[in-house]
């Protein structure tokens, strides 16, 4: 049966392949991105019709009120929502500055939030899934990364507790914690060297991570999971 599935951060990476697969599945796509025009030239590239890319930047409340309101508008109902917008500003933290560091956190946990909120809210009367992206790095902590693993760590638990607040109305809330993805976050590392720390031996694909979203969202007993996806990292970290 097709659904409607929206998805931010949907037109690159992990986004993107999610975009893909749940298009491959049969099912409608909204797919949001700050950039309105890669949302919109993504959203044209996948198998199917009437998919929609629209621009919005999920770190500010009226541009996620808006675009659920044309989503409601032109599209119908939310059955599924993956959060997959995020960006990073890696430094130690005596090396951070604030402005990065609120800009993560809107962007990472915030951002989150308010998209889960809005779509909630569609949600209530009919049940539905939200599948949110965090990072192993949430999990294990990472030295270099304590805002980015600030922000992830807070999804989990927001996770879990938007999990216990919705399921008697029959919406599901999981995590998705990848390792280290080949996108453009993980371009700039020395990769040689990074998967030396992995016991697969190798970065993972961000169509690998779309196969765990496509469990959580499709699996109706599974609620306030953190499914880690990432080649066996936590083991060593």
């Amino acid at each position: 049966m097709s659904r409607l599935a929206v998805v931010f951060g949907g037109s690159r990476g992990i986004g993107r392949a999610v975009s893909q697969l749940l298009a491959q599945r049969g099912h409608r796509i909204v797919l949001l991105s700050r950039n309105k025009e890669g949302a919109q030239a993504t959203a044209q590239s996948l198998p199917g019709e009437n998919h929609l890319g629209l621009s919005c930047d999920v770190s500010k409340e009226e541009e996620v009120q808006k675009a659920f309101e044309t989503i409601n508008k032109t599209c119908g109902t939310v059955a599924f929502l993956v959060n997959a917008a995020g960006i990073n500003r890696d430094a130690l933290l005596l090396r951070s500055k604030s402005e990065d560091m609120l800009s993560v956190l809107h962007t990472n946990l915030l951002g989150s939030m308010l998209t889960c909120k809005a779509a909630v809210r569609n949600m209530l009367s009919h049940g539905g899934a939200v599948v949110n992206i965090g990072s192993v790095v949430g999990v294990k902590g990472n030295a270099g990364q304590c805002v980015y693993s600030a922000s992830k760590a807070g999804l989990e638990g927001f996770t879990r507790s938007l999990a216990k607040e919705v399921a008697s109305r029959n919406i599901r809330v999981n995590l998705v914690a990848p390792g280290l993805i080949h996108t453009d976050m993980t371009a700039g590392l020395e990769e040689a060297a990074a998967v030396r720390t992995i016991p697969l031996g190798r970065f993972g694909e961000p169509a690998e991570v779309a196969q765990a979203v496509l469990f959580l969202l499709e699996s109706p007993y599974i609620t306030g999971q953190i499914l880690l996806v990432d080649g066996g990292l936590q083991l060593l970290m």
